[in-house]
């Protein structure tokens, strides 16, 4: 059958079908995810044979067809169970066939309709349906309120949507009118599928206007937030649009002015300095600065200033960090072959770095401050650390600094201002977590700009430093990533403040034999490489390189010894150069003293006999330890004291002291207690040129008169230090490694220390071997029984033993005599 003669063809019901009632018979349209309201007009596209059937049949009648949604869009071909029983007659208005054989059509809606009743044919699916009649409200007065709340909700929603008529509400003459206006409101509404089919089967109207007016206060909410977010975009978009076209407007000026370059490259450092993860505070400020650059003529001095300023923000690390050397072993063989000894500096990284190997949120990083005599390797042990962590290496020297800005920087307001030393290390360092060193932090002064140990307070302080603000870049910059590593020669001189903040080592002078191991593992091997010569071509034993070392050095540390063998080894390449048949030197005792001269350092003779008045004392200096002797002459008199030897003020105190002391302990030195009227004593320590001072001599200056007065001499091969009270207690003293070496260098075998220092001595001995014999002083009384070679006491003095037992017994008799 062709498709022109099956839209004439007739569709014959049989008898059977047939009913005498007066209900509809129509062809049955059933919609997938559609409900068709009345009143509606609706283009529906048919394409499924029964489907299409049915629209043939209908045209065939009167145009009329019943339409219902399916429960199910997937089922195909659906069956009464599949398909609402409540649906709408329509009449269908258009056809049009399409290419591929389906139909188009347009249908409006008529009214409400029910199936009672399905019939299937081999052609067509139909249904007797009856039409439903909208139940009105009983009384007008209610069916006026609730269609007023309709009709405000409908004037706001249509005011809200553009799409919705905003005269359709007013139409409202009859229950009638009312009833057709609520469906055509439903039709405008946005509606889900079972929203409208719900709707369809809501015969009562006023169930129905309250459903709508729900649906329609909730869309009113929803189209109210939409509106606000449009509103927003649209501002959003207008200010986008309208920088958009100032900034085009810009680069055409900067075009006609010839700065499109510049624009450029203001672009390209935005993105830089974005790149390196600032903070916000500085992000922000960059903007500022870019954006007042953009505005100003390159070559103008403000220009220069805030391009200088932007500049040093792009040439600063943010957030790079290098990645921290975890194995302890490595780390501890790299400090190893740079330097000798230096135990406890060693321990500490090594202990730093095994707790930040176990704690995996350890940041914060050690502040050591290194303390000790020049040349000792405190800088260059800085460096060490350094490597041995896998860090940067940045040293900043603080000898001379006396102006805060130096620190802290300087305010842009200046001409030429520059960023402190601590952020220009930074800088250089390139990452956020390098070693700074702050060498010679004891050489710091203070002036009317400031003090700068002031302003290193925030930097060394842990608690602080992560917010440190420098004045160039007037933002927070943090700090707590770095090491810092800070070397003094004294530490009397560091505020106590600044001192308080660092974790002290005490780094002591090296021995003869740390200084032949240093020699001879580092010294000569850095200057052999340097001047291109091999071991073979450069001899020198032990014995002449501690020959150079006691005889042409003076010094705690190695430079002046590292000068004496480069000096050697230049010698040695000139007599290589002019002897071409020598084609190796072996340094002899006479090519030393041929090339150096002379000793230049001699030892101080020491009295090797039993001397009385004559007490060999130990100093420190800052070339290491000194020994001292000190001479005592009594005179006839009138009781002066006469110090010389150019003696600080503090050794002239514990002269003083000593001497009062031995005022009050004469009757048991057996002196007469008027020898201050007849006497005078002259204390004198010889090398006069040289400035002494200090307490340790108290002891020694107090051996020496009693030995004097009391014409008993002392034993030979003995030293003292210690200071002296006036009741002839003995406290401790420092430096205590430098004057043991300096003893032991000058043939000492006896010294004389406090008791206090005992623990120090013991630390000093785990490390060196010395080679003296000990004695520990809690008394002047103990110093005179081990300086002596005889007791000075003419009258028996007890012990401290003995008269702790005598009051005890005068305790008791007492008691006894009571009872």
């Amino acid at each position: 059958m062709n498709k022109e003669k099956a839209m004439t063809e007739e569709i014959i019901i049989t008898p059977a079908q047939e009913k005498e009632d007066d209900r509809q018979f129509l062809a049955l349209l059933p919609l997938k995810n559609v409900v068709l309201l009345p009143k509606s007009i609706l283009p529906i596209i048919v394409g499924r044979p029964s489907s299409i059937k049915s629209v043939e049949y209908a045209l065939k009648q009167d145009k009329a067809i019943f339409i219902s949604a399916q429960k199910d869009p997937d089922i195909e071909q659906p069956i009464e169970a599949d398909i609402y029983d409540h649906g709408t007659r329509a009449i269908i208005l258009q056809v049009m066939r399409m290419p591929n054989g389906s139909l188009k059509i347009l249908v409006e809606g008529v009214s409400r309709a029910k199936i009672t009743e399905t019939v299937y044919t081999e052609e067509l699916t139909g249904v007797y349906i009856e039409d439903l009649d909208t139940e009105f409200p009983k009384k007008e007065t209610e069916l006026d309120a609730i269609w007023r709340t309709l009709k405000t909700l409908y004037t706001t929603y249509a005011k809200l949507n553009d799409k919705a008529p905003q005269d359709l509400v007013s139409i409202d003459k009859t229950p009638e009118d009312v009833d057709y206006v609520v469906d055509t409101i439903a039709v405008h509404l946005n509606l889900s599928f079972d929203e409208r089919q719900n709707i369809l089967e809501t015969t009562n109207l006023k169930k129905r206007i309250v459903t709508i007016s729900l649906i329609l206060k909730k869309e009113i909410e929803i189209l109210e937030v939409e509106q606000k977010i449009k509103g927003h975009i649209q501002t959003q978009v207008e200010k986008n649009q309208r920088e958009y076209y100032l900034t085009e407007q810009i680069k055409a000026i900067h075009k006609e002015l010839g700065r499109e370059d510049q624009q450029d490259e203001f672009d390209d450092l935005r993105k830089k300095i974005k790149a390196l993860k600032p903070t916000a505070e500085i992000l922000e400020k960059v903007d500022k600065e870019l954006k007042r650059l953009e505005q100003m003529p390159p070559l103008s001095s403000e220009a220069v200033v805030s391009r200088h300023y932007v500049d040093w923000i792009a040439s600063l690390p943010w957030s790079k960090t290098s990645k921290d050397r975890i194995s302890l072993v490595e780390a501890e063989k790299i400090l190893n072959t740079h330097h000798a000894g230096l135990k406890k500096v060693k321990e500490r990284i090594i202990e730093f770095l095994a707790a930040k190997k176990f704690s995996k949120t350890l940041e914060r990083s050690p502040i050591i401050c290194l303390v000790g005599p020049p040349g000792v390797g405190k800088t260059s042990l800085a460096n060490s650390i350094a490597q041995s962590l896998g860090r940067e290496f940045v040293r900043i020297s603080l000898g001379g600094i006396k102006d805060e800005s130096e620190i802290r920087g300087h305010r842009r307001t200046y001409i030429g201002a520059l960023p402190g030393k601590i952020i220009q290390a930074m800088k250089k360092a390139k990452t956020i977590n390098p070693v700074i060193l702050l060498d010679e932090i004891d050489k710091m002064s203070m002036d009317m700009h400031g003090d700068p140990a002031s302003a290193l307070l925030e930097v060394l302080d842990p608690e602080q430093n992560k917010t440190f603000v420098d004045h160039f870049l007037d933002a927070e910059y943090d700090l707590s990533k770095v090491m810092f590593v800070t070397t003094a020669n004294h530490m009397d001189t560091i505020p106590y403040p600044l001192f308080d903040r660092m974790e002290v080592i005490q780094v002591s002078g090296y021995t003869t034999e740390e200084k032949i191991g240093i020699a001879k593992k580092f010294l000569m091997k850095k200057n052999l490489l340097e001047y291109s010569l091999t071991p073979q071509q450069f001899k020198i034993s032990d014995e002449l390189i501690e020959k150079v070392i006691t005889g042409y050095t003076k010094e705690a540390g190695v430079r002046q010894l590292e000068r004496t063998v480069a000096k050697l080894m230049r010698k040695a390449i000139q007599v290589l150069l002019k002897e071409k048949d020598t084609k190796a030197i072996t340094v002899t005792d006479e090519l030393i003293k041929s090339w150096l001269g002379h000793t230049i350092y001699k030892k101080t003779q020491l009295q090797s006999l039993e001397n009385t008045g004559l007490v060999t004392g130990l100093a420190w200096t800052e070339l290491g330890g000194e020994v001292l002797e000190t001479e005592v002459s009594v005179l006839t008199g009138k009781g002066g004291l006469t110090l010389t030897g150019q003696l600080g003020e503090v050794m002239q105190e514990s002269a003083q002291a000593a001497l009062s002391y031995i005022r009050t302990r004469a009757e048991d030195f057996g002196i007469n207690k008027n020898f201050y009227n007849t006497k005078d004593i002259h204390i004198h320590l010889p090398e006069g040129a040289t400035p002494k001072d200090g307490p340790s001599a108290g002891i020694t200056m107090c051996t020496a008169m009693v030995s004097a007065l009391t014409d008993t001499a002392l034993k030979a091969h003995l030293a003292m230090t210690g200071e002296i009270t006036l009741r002839g207690r003995v406290l401790g003293v420092g430096g205590l490694k430098e004057k043991l070496l300096a003893a032991r260098q000058h043939g000492i075998t006896t010294v004389i220390v406090p008791n206090d220092n005992r623990d120090d001595i013991e630390e000093i001995l785990k490390e060196t071997v010395l080679g003296l014999t000990i004695h520990y002083a809690t008394t002047m009384d103990d110093v005179l029984a081990h300086a002596l070679i005889k007791s000075p006491f003419k009258k028996k003095v007890k012990s401290r033993k003995a008269i702790k037992k005598t009051t005890a017994k005068k305790a008791i008799k007492k008691t006894t005599k009571k009872r």
